[in-house]
């Protein structure tokens, strides 16, 4: 366990008057208003490592930006059931996956399970919209759906606010996205707590 970034996110929490966290990014810049943390500070599937963090307390944003696809199966699901249960009501939980239904070959060789991209030697699960929102639906969550392929190839976006979490990886912020062509994008999902 990483004493001073578990310290870092509780004295944080403890400050913050809107406590948003992001999850397994804490070298992302996203403002002073974010608490960043890595796995050996918070194992998002652990109940006790919410609980040490954050005790009774609520947060009113998470934002996971490629991470989930990392995590195994019933692991997602805890992971799932613990932001869904730490985000106070209205809260939002936003998730940026690789789209598993990206119509690029060249985009599904890079980021599927054993993929050639960085980090895809650890990919567990190649995500679509569908996949994705019935397992937040599972855990209680309401899901916007924000960005993300269809199976026939048409690319969907709804327009959203970095209020929520920015997503880098994605269709506005992504720089490999230029002169009206999509050169890497996420499927990005708001799960809303009501």
């Amino acid at each position: 366990m990483r004493i001073k970034g578990t310290l870092e996110i509780y004295f944080q929490f403890n400050l913050l008057k809107k406590r948003k966290l992001t999850i397994g990014a804490s070298k992302i810049k996203l403002g002073k208003e974010w608490m960043l943390s890595e796995y050996d500070a918070l194992d998002a599937s652990k109940a006790s490592d919410w609980h040490r963090l954050f005790g009774d307390g609520r947060l009113t944003n998470i934002l996971a930006e490629h991470v989930w696809e990392h995590i195994p199966d019933e692991e997602t699901r805890l992971s799932n059931q613990n932001c869904y249960n730490y985000l106070e009501k209205g809260g939002r939980l936003r998730i940026a996956v690789p789209d598993g239904n990206n119509p690029d070959k060249e985009y599904i060789e890079w980021v599927m399970v054993g993929g050639s991209g960085v980090g895809a030697d650890d990919h567990k699960i190649l995500y679509t919209y569908d996949v994705m929102k019935s397992r937040l639906e599972k855990a209680g969550f309401r899901v916007e759906l924000l960005e993300y392929w269809d199976e026939n190839g048409q690319f969907h976006y709804t327009d959203w606010t970095t209020e929520g979490g920015m997503v880098h990886r994605s269709r506005r912020y992504d720089p490999r996205n230029k002169d009206g062509k999509l050169g890497y994008t996420s499927l990005i999902v708001d799960g809303v707590k009501d």
